[in-house]
């Protein structure tokens, strides 16, 4: 069975937040620790999200700080709302097929799963001041 895309960002989700949690942990390791893994082959995609926002993290987090509120910094947004805001803005920014309405959209998705409705009014409005300043 083969997982569609929001399913396979809930997974570089839960991914990203056990590396951000630990990072000197084994992605192999904790691609099998993700609940309804059980494929034996990792979805491509999967990779691009995981491996893309390591990658870009510096720059991602950097692009974060310049959305926030004044007085705000990277440290007070919680763990959860970091890791989506981060999949949010590599896929905007750096995933070519995907269209900067559906990375929000699906950033909104992953919020509602993972975390809270003041979560997502805070993501879609950081995501949609990025958005703006690109256009």
């Amino acid at each position: 069975m083969s997982l569609n895309r929001h399913q396979i960002r809930e997974e570089a989700f839960q991914a990203l937040f056990a590396l951000q949690t630990n990072p000197d942990t084994d992605l192999t390791t904790i691609y099998q620790s993700i609940p309804h893994h059980d494929r034996k082959e990792i979805p491509s995609y999967l990779q691009t999200l995981v491996k893309g926002v390591t990658k870009h993290q510096e720059e991602l987090d950097q692009e974060i700080s310049s959305l926030l509120a004044t007085g705000w910094t990277i440290e007070r947004i919680a763990k959860p709302d970091l890791v989506i805001l981060r999949l949010g803005l590599y896929e905007i920014q750096y995933v070519d097929d995907v269209p900067a309405a559906v990375a929000i959209n699906e950033a909104l998705e992953l919020t509602k799963t993972f975390s809270n409705d003041k979560s997502r009014r805070f993501i879609n409005g950081a995501l949609g001041k990025f958005e703006q300043e690109q256009a």
